[in-house]
């Protein structure tokens, strides 16, 4: 199969350091390979989405050099298909209906099973959850190493379709990778705890799972995650080869100092290499 990777932003502020890293990475390491790269607006989030905020991560992606091989797709069009993948699930008996809400779960927030066979007499259907047996889902994360999950002792039972009608990002994300013909998903460490839930999907649904690479998430001076609200991004501050280079360094491509936008990813593109990606889960920018 032809290399595939993504990058798919939410739209709840601008483009900083932190995402233009996954951006570069997903990137590079599908293209590097002959491959082709697609960008996915994340958009199924009303509550939380930033006006305008999708058009200006676009603009800023393009301003690094940084192009969708296919159109850009946004993830609120594709309700139908999320909801079919959810009706699949709830036929198969692999999900159910339940009628708890936040508070009816105990402070791990691991749901305990409480609608698993059917919802208790006085409440009314909330949310659709995908039932989890116990058991280790095991991957091998290419950059972090082989991974090892319980999902019935971390999560349980958890949600695929929301209570205010809307799809869950872990069966969202999952059925558009497979509809788009994603191969690999390189993305921040921070994500890897939705891995092993979207490897269940995957299964449930009976789709292929992409490959996974979680490259450190990267922190400001203070051990802050960072985002564009630091004025030390250097997305925010800097020209864009300035900051081109720096994510390459922090990838661990050791690029040649004062290469121009143009010479900078023909550069990236010949020498990209998986393997340099440091392990560190988080480190500074």
């Amino acid at each position: 199969m032809t290399p595939t990777g993504r990058f798919a932003p939410s739209p709840t502020g601008e483009l900083h350091f932190g995402s233009l890293v996954a951006a570069v990475a997903s990137c590079l390491n599908a293209r590097a390979r002959g491959g082709q790269w697609l960008v996915r607006v994340e958009d199924i989030d009303p509550p939380r989405e930033v006006p305008g905020s999708a058009n200006r991560i676009l603009r800023d992606l393009q301003r690094f050099g940084l192009r969708s091989d296919r159109p850009v797709a946004f993830q609120s069009r594709r309700r139908a298909r999320h909801r079919a993948a959810v009706d699949q699930l709830l036929d198969a008996g692999l999900a159910f209906h339940c009628g708890c809400s936040r508070r009816d779960l105990p402070p791990s927030g691991t749901y305990p099973g409480t609608c698993r066979d059917g919802i208790p007499g006085g409440r009314s259907p909330r949310a659709v959850r995908l039932r989890v047996e116990s058991g280790p889902i095991e991957f091998v994360d290419r950059i972090q190493g082989r991974v090892r999950e319980n999902l019935a002792e971390t999560s349980g039972d958890f949600v695929i379709w929301r209570a205010d009608d809307l799809p869950a990002y872990q069966l969202a994300v999952v059925v558009d990778d497979a509809d788009q013909g994603v191969t690999e998903v390189v993305r921040g460490y921070d994500l890897i705890s939705s891995t092993a839930r979207q490897i269940h999907v995957c299964r449930s649904l009976g789709l292929a799972c992409p490959e996974y690479a979680h490259h450190p998430v990267a922190l400001g001076a203070h051990g802050e995650k960072l985002s564009k609200r630091f004025e030390s991004d250097p997305v925010a501050r800097l020209p864009a080869e300035q900051t081109l280079a720096q994510v390459l360094h922090f990838l661990g491509q050791d690029c040649p100092a004062g290469l121009g936008l143009r010479e900078l990813w023909p550069w990236a593109m010949v020498n990209w290499q998986l393997e340099r990606v440091p392990t560190t889960a988080e480190a500074p920018a």
